[in-house]
């Protein structure tokens, strides 16, 4: 396994209850989804969009014919993911860097950072995390923070309440195939099912997940109408 053999896969769907038709929303001038996969193309040209959604692939077409249909079911985006990944017949060994749909400021050298860490550490799960920025961070209930231990692998992710030394947790997620299959065919944790975190399937399967850290500003992702009007703020004053 190198890191030449790597590959973005971005799930999206459309029936988000948080915002209606979220991937299509204009931020402006483009589309979620479509302001997610240029940054993406500016890593590598290996970059899939997978969905549920022909509005979403008809957003797509003048930028990207990589889209993978897949089932409205799933429960969350790394099982919609796992499914696109297979219909593209990539081997065991590829590394997936899993990027959400609704992450659309995502630092290009965030990216790069968390797949060299993953080719640097030995795990079977990579994700990010940042600094708290603010009280935001800490009391919004779509914020996700996490802890790790001395050598940077996870020990907790919570939505709010007391950890110590928390850290922003980053929706980015790598690991090569075999594992993603198996990760999938685990089956959802009773907190994973409360707390809407699919990370705490993998820690409580005790996969090792290793958190790398990314020094430097990242805004919110998009959930709300708010964060919809903080998204057009940021793009004005850039």
């Amino acid at each position: 396994m190198n890191k030449d053999d790597t590959c973005i896969i971005i799930p999206s769907r459309i029936g988000s209850t948080r915002l209606k038709n979220k991937p299509l929303v204009d931020i402006n001038g483009k589309t979620l989804i479509q302001r997610v996969v240029i940054n993406a193309l500016d890593i590598t040209e290996n970059v899939f969009v997978a969905t549920d959604s022909p509005l979403i692939q008809d957003n797509l077409k003048n930028i990207t014919n990589n889209v993978v249909m897949t089932s409205s079911e799933h429960i969350s985006g790394t099982d919609r993911v796992c499914e696109a990944a297979n219909k593209l017949n990539l081997s065991d060994e590829t590394f997936i860097l899993n990027l959400q749909g609704d992450e659309p400021f995502i630092p290009n050298d965030l990216v790069k950072n968390v797949i060299d860490d993953y080719f640097m550490n030995s795990c079977d799960v990579i994700t990010v995390s940042s600094e708290i920025s603010s009280e935001l961070d800490i009391n919004n209930p779509n914020s996700v923070l996490l802890e790790v231990d001395k050598n940077n692998y996870a020990t907790s992710f919570i939505r709010t309440g007391d950890i110590q030394n928390p850290r922003r947790h980053i929706g980015v997620y790598g690991y090569n195939l075999k594992t993603l299959n198996k990760l999938v065919n685990l089956d959802p944790t009773e907190s994973e099912v409360k707390l809407k975190l699919e990370q705490l399937r993998f820690l409580e399967n005790d996969y090792s997940i290793y958190v790398s850290f990314y020094n430097g500003f990242i805004p919110h992702g998009i959930d709300t109408v708010d964060d919809l009007k903080s998204a057009s703020e940021y793009l004005f004053n850039k």
